[in-house]
Parts: C-alpha cells; sequence; structure tokens
C-alpha cells in the first residue's frame, strides 16, 4: 500500500457535497450573503438575489417535474431577459446542460444545434416560436417565454410550490453547458463547459477586471454569447453585484440606463462604443457614474481610446482577449497600457499560461510568429462528441486557439492574423467557410472566397470575391439576398466583388491575404 494511502480518508458523497462549487452554488451563497440586494433588473422587473435564488429553485423543480433530468440537453433560445437568467442558474442546479442559442440563427442554423446537442428541452421566446417550427425538430419539453397556445409558459414554471434547492448530485467538473462556435467549417462545435472551468475563468475576470460586490453593471450584448454570460454577468452574481440587463446595445437605450440607474461598468465590443461616442445622446446624459469600461473581440483604434478618456475622464479601460473554448478570457491589456501598449491583446490573464508555438509546437522567440496556444483551467472539457477535434486541440498538453501572434520581451501579444480562417464582425465570429458554403448554393457561382476587410462601423465586416459560372450573371445584391435566406444577417456579406478569377498560389490555395489586401478599402470607397 502507498504511504498516502493510510492517511488519506475516503472521499465520499458527503465530503464532495461539503466542498462543492458550481454555478448553482454561486447563486445560492450569494443570496446567503446579500438577500435583500438588487440582483437583476430587466425592464419593470426588479429581483433581489433571494428572490432570484427562489426563483431558479422553483423553475428547477418545475423542470424536474416535467421530466429534465442531469446532463439533459436543454436550449435556451431567446433574447435577453430575466426569464434567460433564471433557466440557466435553474439548469445548473438541476444537472442539466444549456445550451444557449443565437436568437439571429435561422432554421437550418438552430436545426443543427438541437440536432448535435441532442436537446430534449427547449425554453424558446415567443416572438422565435415560428423559428423553432421551420427547424422541424422533435423536441420533448418546450416552454415558452411569454404566451403561445399549446405551450407551457416560463410564468407558470415560476409559480411553483418549491422553492427548495433541488437534491442533486453534480460535480464540479461535470458539464453545465455546451457553447456553440463558429469553427472553420460549416459544422459549429459545441465546446464543453463544466462548472471547474468557468470558476476559474470567473476568478481570473474578478481580479484582473478589478470587479468589486458595490458594482453596478449594464448588460447590452446578448446573454447567449459566452462574453456577456460568463466574463460579465455570472461574475457579478459571483460577487453580488447588481446587473442591469436590457434586450440589446440600442447606443439611447444604454446611454439612458447608464444614467438612470447610476451604472459603474459595462461591456461593450469597439464597435459599439463608437456608436455611442457617436449618438446625439451622449451629452445629454450624465454618465459620471461610470469608471470601467470593458471591450474585446476587436482592437480598439487609438483615437477612440483617446476620445474616450477626453469624454468620460476617469473611466478604467480594459480589453480581453480569448475564446469560446476558454470560457472565454486568455489575456487583459490594463488601463494603464491602453496607449503606451495599443493594438496588443496584453498578457495572459491570472490563471492562464500563454505561449506562441511553431507548426512543430516547440516555442518561438520574441517577436516571431508563432500559433498562440494557452495552458488553463479555463479550457473547455473538449468538443461534443468530436474526440479527434478535442485530441488535436489540445496536443501536446497545450490548448491550440487556431490564432497566430507575435509576443514581445516583456510578454504582451499582438493578434497578427488567424490561422482559423475567421471573421469577427461586430463582436460576432463568422466563419467564412460556413459563408462560402451558402453562396457556392447559387446557381450562377463557380467560385468563391470570403474574407474580412476594416470597417469603420463594425471593426471587421464580411466581403465575398465571387467568379460566376461561364456565361451566367448575377449581381452582387443578389448574392447577398441569396445568402441572407440560409443564413443570420450578420453572417452575409456586406460587400461582394464580381472578379474574373481568384488569386491562387501554385498548389491551387485561395490566398485569401492577396485579397484583403487588393480590397483593404473597400467599406470606405462606398
Amino acid at each position: 500500500m502507498d504511504d498516502l494511502d493510510r492517511y488519506l480518508p475516503p472521499y465520499t458523497p458527503d465530503v464532495a457535497r461539503a466542498r462543492r462549487q458550481t454555478l448553482g452554488t454561486i447563486l445560492s451563497r450569494t443570496a446567503g450573503k446579500f438577500p435583500a440586494k438588487t440582483a437583476i433588473v430587466h425592464r419593470d422587473t426588479r429581483r433581489t438575489f433571494a428572490e432570484v435564488d427562489a426563483d431558479a429553485n422553483r423553475v428547477a423543480n418545475a423542470l424536474i417535474e416535467r421530466g429534465v433530468a442531469r446532463n439533459d440537453r436543454v436550449a435556451i433560445f431567446s433574447h435577453n431577459s430575466y426569464a434567460f437568467v433564471v433557466a440557466y442558474f435553474a439548469l445548473a442546479r438541476i444537472g442539466a446542460i444549456s445550451v444557449p442559442v443565437n436568437f439571429n440563427f435561422t432554421a437550418p442554423e438552430l436545426r443543427y444545434v438541437l440536432e448535435d446537442s441532442g436537446a430534449r428541452a427547449v425554453i424558446v421566446e415567443d416572438d422565435l416560436v415560428d423559428t423553432l417550427g421551420a427547424a422541424r425538430v422533435a423536441i420533448a419539453i418546450g416552454v415558452v417565454i411569454g404566451r403561445r397556445p399549446g405551450w407551457t409558459s416560463f410564468d407558470r414554471l415560476l409559480e411553483h410550490h418549491d422553492a427548495g434547492e433541488p437534491d442533486v448530485e453534480i460535480g464540479d467538473d461535470d458539464p453545465v453547458q455546451l457553447l456553440y462556435t463558429s469553427g472553420t467549417t460549416s459544422a459549429p462545435k459545441g465546446a464543453i463547459m463544466t462548472n471547474r472551468n468557468l470558476i476559474a475563468q470567473y476568478l481570473s475576470d474578478i481580479v484582473d477586471g478589478e470587479y468589486h460586490r458595490d458594482d453596478v453593471e449594464l448588460h447590452a450584448l446578448p446573454l447567449y454569447h459566452c462574453a456577456a454570460l460568463h466574463d460579465f454577468l455570472t461574475p457579478d452574481v459571483y460577487l453580488g453585484a447588481t446587473s442591469v440587463v436590457v434586450d440589446s446595445p440600442d447606443p439611447d437605450t444604454i446611454l439612458g440606463t447608464v444614467a438612470a440607474e447610476g451604472v459603474t461598468k459595462m461591456f461593450c465590443p469597439p464597435t459599439v462604443w463608437i456608436r455611442l461616442l457617436r449618438s446625439p445622446a451622449f451629452d445629454r446624459h450624465d454618465l459620471s457614474s461610470l469608471r470601467k469600461g470593458y471591450y474585446g473581440a476587436a482592437i480598439m483604434p487609438v483615437a477612440v481610446l483617446q476620445e474616450l478618456g477626453e469624454r468620460l475622464p476617469g473611466i478604467r479601460l480594459f480589453n480581453y482577449y480569448g475564446q469560446t473554448e476558454l470560457a472565454p478570457n486568455a489575456t487583459v491589456l490594463f488601463p494603464e497600457e491602453q496607449i503606451t501598449k495599443a493594438g496588443t491583446a496584453g498578457r495572459a490573464s491570472l490563471n492562464v499560461e500563454t505561449r506562441l508555438h511553431d507548426d512543430d509546437d516547440r516555442p518561438v522567440p520574441v517577436g516571431q510568429v508563432g500559433e498562440i496556444v494557452h495552458r488553463t483551467p479555463h479550457a473547455m472539457r473538449g468538443y461534443w462528441g468530436k474526440p479527434e477535434a478535442t485530441a488535436e486541440v489540445f496536443r501536446n498538453g497545450w490548448f491550440h486557439s487556431g490564432d497566430l501572434g507575435v509576443m514581445d520581451a516583456e510578454g504582451y501579444l499582438t493578434i497578427v492574423d488567424r490561422k482559423k480562417d475567421l471573421i469577427i464582425t461586430g463582436g460576432e465570429n463568422v466563419a467564412s467557410r460556413e459563408v462560402e458554403d451558402a453562396i457556392y448554393a447559387h446557381p450562377a457561382v463557380s467560385e468563391v472566397a470570403v474574407f474580412g476587410v476594416s470597417h469603420p462601423e463594425w471593426i471587421e465586416a464580411v466581403a465575398a470575391a465571387v467568379v460566376l459560372r461561364d456565361g451566367a450573371t448575377a449581381e452582387p445584391t443578389e448574392i447577398v439576398a441569396h445568402t441572407r435566406e440560409r443564413l443570420a444577417g450578420f453572417k452575409a456579406p456586406k460587400y461582394v466583388v464580381i472578379v474574373d478569377e481568384l488569386p491562387k498560389n501554385p498548389s491551387g490555395k485561395i490566398l485569401k491575404r492577396e485579397l484583403r489586401d487588393t480590397y483593404a478599402d473597400l467599406a470606405s470607397a462606398r
């Protein structure tokens, strides 16, 4: 017998439960400490931590009665709402695996996620029920946020008689959520999030982002997205901060809410920060409560950073870089570095080790381009149903981001390109291959290459170079309309150019870098 075995007691279920740290316990522990404090504000709804905790338990117990069980996948297909927040925590308490779905998805996109995840139940907003119906997926349990004949209303779940916490055994490394990525192919992958990896990421955010329980945070970006949900809303619940949830990142709504609620911090991609600065309402509101601002998904132009500093004096800005598989934060650029290290993604977050590797997984010297790789407890458990893809992305004990970067002698990372063919437009990830597949379905198209171009509002916009079949004709507007019928609007190209041929190397590979250089001014030329 190993000497250690003589002294280590058995790891019993009672020990495991006493040591448990999950998404469900985050809410209940905060409710125990700050029961009367305002937790969630959405429209006319204002709920304390004790009330949110009880609501999550009622919904959890109601779902259990309807047949939802541990490890069942349950899709949440909704815009921002109080119901979204409660459903998210309720599912975590059951041990079910929530699957947040982009509310912009078309029926085919929705069908893929529901079928790939094996979703047994769906919690759907009433305005999105028709899209769900068009997806034609068999779902055992359906709950509607709102009212639809023949559906169970979410309000009915909130009226359940039992507000006690469900008695379900849930482990720290059990799967709690599937977050679908925009990969390099037309088949997105479900990143498996566990309680352990999410909470490790929350700790990095809280420390590096200077979060505090006295914060009042505005959540304007979609909660289905990992940044809004896991970089901001859940860490706020963890700490006991107040979360003000609004329906969309409309500038008038954001500015009015900051003033009315005394918002102290908020996250927006650069596109939204720019819209706020350009809004006529910016100078009409008292924004003096806003002390911390966060951005990500793209680098903030230096001129915008300077303007924000002038028009919001005293605001501390943070830039986060990462990806869904990392829950999602990997690096941070701190307020004092915004100008001196402008254009970089900062350095590794608290619980992250970041390096650059060559194609043989060897570290590259300072100043040379390499693939960005990480070691971190933030990392997902793996890809749902894809062991080969999981093994590839975690090869040699590092998570391989697919992004290319350069690191300086102080460890500051600059993103130089995407090894994955990904476009980030307005904070949304768009896989070029997915858009290309949709365009290829047009009968007049012979070849297509989709790429990103710089854009003054969206930071990056989707563009497509199209070669038509011999004798065929098609206008750019027709190509765009055709794509919109098949994909969410943000994925459709904003610019289509008809070309005689695509640039290729001797082996026939399309040279998208050439296309990006050739059409770099496409947005400004319109």
